[in-house]
C-alpha cells in the first residue's frame, strides 16, 4: 500500500469525522422526531444506545462532550420522556443515564433512517462492490488506527 492511499483514506476519513459533517447527518437523522431529539441531543441518545446505562462523565468521554454539555442535553431528553436517571446500584450517590422504551423506539427509527440512507447512496453500485466495501470498512474499523488496541 503506497502513502498516497493512507493519505487519500485520511483525508476521506477528515471530511467524514468533521462537526459539520456530523450535524449535517444528525439533523437528517432526527428530523420529526420531536423537539428534543436533534443534532445535539443524538449523541446522547446514540452513545447511551450502545454503552447502556451509564454516568454523565463516562457518557461524555464515549461520546466526546464534558459531564456539564452532557448533563443538559440530558435534561432535554428526559424532559421527553427518552431518557431517565437511576440509581447506580455501585454506588448509593450516583445517577446513571439510560434511555426509557421510547427513548429505544427513538434510537431504532434513527438508525433505521441511517441503514436507509446508506442504501440509498450505495443503490449505483454493483452489489458486490458494496458487500466488499461493508466488509472491508468492518475490518478497518475493527483493527485499524482507531481501535482502542491496534493490532
Amino acid at each position: 500500500m503506497t502513502t498516497t492511499t493512507g493519505q487519500d483514506i485520511a483525508d476521506a476519513l477528515g471530511l467524514l469525522l468533521r462537526r459539520s459533517t456530523r450535524a449535517h447527518l444528525y439533523a437528517h437523522l432526527t428530523e420529526g422526531l420531536g423537539e428534543a431529539v436533534d443534532e445535539l441531543t443524538y449523541p446522547i441518545l446514540s452513545g447511551l444506545a450502545r454503552t447502556g446505562p451509564c454516568s454523565a462523565a463516562d457518557l461524555g468521554r464515549e461520546v466526546g462532550l464534558d459531564r456539564t454539555t452532557v448533563t443538559r442535553r440530558a435534561d432535554r431528553l428526559e424532559r421527553a420522556a427518552l431518557l431517565q436517571r437511576q440509581p447506580d446500584p455501585a454506588d448509593g450517590r450516583a445517577t446513571l443515564l439510560a434511555l426509557t422504551p421510547e427513548g429505544l423506539t427513538t434510537i431504532s427509527a434513527t438508525r433505521r433512517r441511517l441503514a436507509a440512507s446508506i442504501e440509498e447512496s450505495l443503490a449505483s453500485w454493483p452489489q458486490d462492490e458494496a458487500r466488499t466495501f461493508a466488509l472491508h470498512l468492518r475490518r478497518f474499523v475493527e483493527q485499524g488506527p482507531f481501535t482502542a488496541d491496534p493490532r
